[in-house]
């Protein structure tokens, strides 16, 4: 392995920590200066801003391990609506703008039919 390569491994390797560690004294910073002021919560330490930051990506954002089985389910769908005749493709599109319709506040009102 010539010397490039072994910079690149290098730089993929320490660059997500190094982000991670900074986005969390970031998190630290801005509730620090912002929330006691504001709402007049204590001020937070290092590793409870990275336990507020792990928190919300879990209960906000998931965990998504890049767009690559996104685009699977695309596809799968993609190929399953191509063998649907225009009729069936009707039909589909029927029941999921009537399921869409409701919006999600009101669909437990609806009857089942």
């Amino acid at each position: 392995m010539n010397y490039k390569h072994k910079k690149g491994w290098i730089f993929l390797i320490l660059c997500p920590p190094l982000i991670f560690l900074g986005v969390t004294w970031i998190v630290m910073a801005l509730w620090n200066c912002l929330l006691p002021e504001i709402l007049g919560v204590k001020s937070i330490t290092f590793w409870q801003a990275m336990g507020i930051l792990i928190l919300s990506k879990i209960l906000f954002g998931g965990f998504h391990f890049g767009k690559g089985m996104r685009d699977f389910k695309e596809k799968k769908m993609r190929e399953k609506m191509m063998h649907l005749t225009p009729e069936e493709r009707e039909k589909f599109k029927e029941v999921w703008r009537d399921k869409c319709s409701a919006g999600f506040f009101n669909r437990h009102n609806r009857t089942n039919e």
